[in-house]
C-alpha cells in the first residue's frame, strides 16, 4: 500500500524577484518555485507568498500542511503577528518547519527559538564549504563529506540560537569564518531544521546537493502519527479513595 504524499507548503516573500533584475534572472519564477520544484520523493507542493491574503497561510492551508518551508529576507516586519502565532501553534501540534537562509531573522523562527537569532554576515562572492558533521543523520543521506558552493553570502558565528538538538552541518567560508549551517530543534510535537545556504542573488536552490538536503529534511520533519497530547484539567485514571481526616 502506497503512503499518501507529504503536503508541503513553500513560503516566500517574493519581493526581491519583483524588484531586482539580478534576483529575477537567478530565479525567474521565484525562489519558492525553485525550492518546490527541487523537492524529490512523494510530495504535494503548495506555494504561499507574503502578499497573498493572510500571507497565504490561512487556517485551512496550515491545517493541511505537513511541512512548511520558509524563505524570507527584506520584509520580516510585514509578517502579521497573528500569522506568526498561527504557525507556531501548528508547529507545536506537529507540523514540520524548515527555515532557509535569511529566514533565521523571521518572526516565526525568532519566536520559536526565543533568542535574537542574530549573526555576522558579508556579501563577497566567496566560496562556502558545508561540512557534514553528523554523517549518520537522515537529512544528509546521499551527501558526501561536504558540499562546495563556489559563491555565497557569508554567515559567521556567533549565531545567537539555542543549543541545537542536533548539529548536522558546519560551514567554512573563504574569508575564514565558520557557521552552524544545519541545525535541528524540537518544539512541542514539531521538528524544525534550519539550513543556511540560499542568498537570493545566487542560484543555490538549483544545486542538486542542496536540493537533496532540503528533500531529506522534508521527510525527516514530517509529522508523526502520534496523537497530540491533551492538556488542562484531567479526570483521575484510578479511583481516588477518600482520605480520613484526623
Amino acid at each position: 500500500m502506497m503512503s499518501k504524499p507529504l503536503k508541503v507548503t513553500v513560503w516566500n516573500e517574493y519581493r526581491h524577484e519583483k524588484e531586482s533584475e539580478i534576483v529575477r534572472s537567478a530565479y525567474p519564477d521565484g525562489i519558492h518555485t525553485a525550492i518546490g520544484e527541487g523537492l524529490s520523493g512523494s510530495v504535494q507542493v503548495t506555494y504561499a507568498t507574503l502578499d497573498d491574503p493572510e500571507h497565504g497561510l490561512t487556517e485551512e492551508v496550515l491545517n493541511n500542511t505537513d511541512v512548511l518551508i520558509w524563505w524570507g529576507h527584506k520584509a520580516h516586519g510585514e509578517v502579521q503577528d497573528e500569522i506568526v502565532a498561527r504557525v507556531q501553534k501548528r508547529v507545536w501540534a506537529g507540523m514540520g518547519l524548515i527555515v532557509l537562509h535569511s529566514g533565521h531573522f523571521s518572526k516565526v523562527f525568532k519566536t520559536l527559538m526565543g533568542t535574537s537569532c542574530d549573526l555576522k554576515w558579508r556579501e563577497a562572492d566567496e566560496k562556502e564549504r558545508l561540512w557534514v558533521v553528523a554523517p549518520h543523520h537522515p537529512i544528509v543521506e546521499g551527501i558526501g563529506e561536504y558540499i562546495d558552493l563556489e559563491a555565497e553570502e557569508m554567515y559567521g558565528e556567533h549565531f545567537d540560537i539555542p543549543q541545537p538538538d542536533e548539529l548536522i552541518m558546519v560551514s567554512w567560508f573563504e574569508g575564514g569564518e565558520v557557521f552552524r549551517s544545519g541545525c535541528t530543534f524540537h518544539r512541542g510535537n514539531g521538528k524544525i531544521f534550519y539550513f543556511r545556504p540560499g542568498h537570493e542573488t545566487y542560484r543555490t536552490y538549483y544545486n542538486e546537493q542542496i536540493r537533496r538536503v532540503i528533500s531529506n529534511a522534508v521527510q525527516w520533519a514530517a509529522p508523526s502519527t502520534r496523537e497530540y497530547p491533551k492538556y488542562g484539567n484531567h479526570k483521575p485514571l484510578e479511583e481516588i479513595k477518600a482520605k480520613v481526616k484526623a
